[in-house]
């Protein structure tokens, strides 16, 4: 094991927090969904994975990862929008069951979908020539990419709390979330708001799989522990949080990336021992059922 120096361990924590950034990112759109919908969204690893394979189609058509990273959330957040109206719809009002066991079946579709299109081995993705490189912080050198996954997470969480905050529908997503039928009182068509929040979710997941692409491997089981991992964060945070999703996704981060400095054996455990310990002390996690980003 490296000696752990000061600027060793605060590179390792910076690690820690660009991993955190995805997982928060997966969690947001994870969580937004839960919170309004009450859906547990099993295909939200299946989104993430679509996300990163039309990144890197995308890429390969415009060759631009910029261009890609618009479209590829924009794809994903429409099939969410499909899924959501012709599959989840008719679902709502027979218990958490019924949208849970089809978004399950979903993301095996999904899957199947993405290994038919692009392969079973998956397709090459790597770092945009533009974030390629290290950025001396004074304590050491740390991947552009990296830094650049922390800043668009950052901008991701302050858009989606102005739209919240600052919108009218952001004010009709949070009344939704807390009692959908005073909303449908006052004349709103509620199911047109769960709509919007279904998709934006989705496209939260697509763009946290466009993000990732350079970072791991593109394949079409790469959702598969995705999905358990933001489980994992969305249940530290609390079911329906977005503070939470940010707050513990970033803690799992540097969790996971402390541990595998320290014990690399012990890394994936880690996390789901965090997850153990946060049930024990605080059965509904961190900001339990808070609203909305409120």
């Amino acid at each position: 094991m490296a000696e752990l120096t000061p600027s060793l361990l605060a590179l390792q924590l910076l690690t820690g927090v660009a991993l955190g950034a995805v997982y928060a990112l997966l969690a947001l759109g994870l969580s937004l969904i839960f919170g309004m919908l009450t859906v547990v969204n099993f295909a939200h690893g299946a989104f993430f994975m679509v996300g990163a394979f039309l990144g890197v189609y995308f890429l390969g058509i415009t060759g631009s990862f910029w261009f890609s990273l618009l479209l590829a959330p924009l794809v994903v957040g429409a099939i969410g929008l499909v899924a959501e109206r012709f599959l989840v719809r008719p679902l709502y009002g027979r218990g958490i069951d019924y949208p849970l066991l089809l978004t399950f079946g979903l993301s095996y579709v999904m899957i199947e979908a993405m290994r038919v299109a692009f392969g079973i081995e998956g397709v090459p993705s790597g770092t945009p020539p533009e974030l390629r490189g290290a950025v001396d912080l004074g304590f050491g050198f740390f991947p552009k990419y990296r830094l650049f996954l922390i800043a668009a997470t950052a901008a991701v969480v302050l858009a989606l709390w102005l739209f919240i905050e600052k919108t009218r529908y952001g004010l009709i997503i949070r009344a939704g979330s807390r009692d959908a039928e005073i909303v449908r009182v006052l004349g709103i068509d509620v199911s047109r708001v769960w709509w919007l929040v279904f998709g934006i979710g989705c496209a939260i997941a697509g763009l946290s799989g466009v993000l990732a692409a350079p970072t791991r491997a593109v394949n079409p089981e790469m959702g598969v522990a995705v999905l358990a991992e933001s489980f994992v964060v969305t249940v530290v945070g609390g079911m329906g949080s977005l503070p939470g999703a940010v707050v513990a996704g970033l803690l799992v981060g540097i969790v996971f990336s402390m541990t595998s400095l320290i014990a690399p054996d012990l890394a994936e455990l880690s996390i789901f021992v965090l997850m153990a310990v946060v049930l024990l002390l605080r059965p509904q996690g961190f900001f339990g059922k808070a609203g909305l980003m409120s």
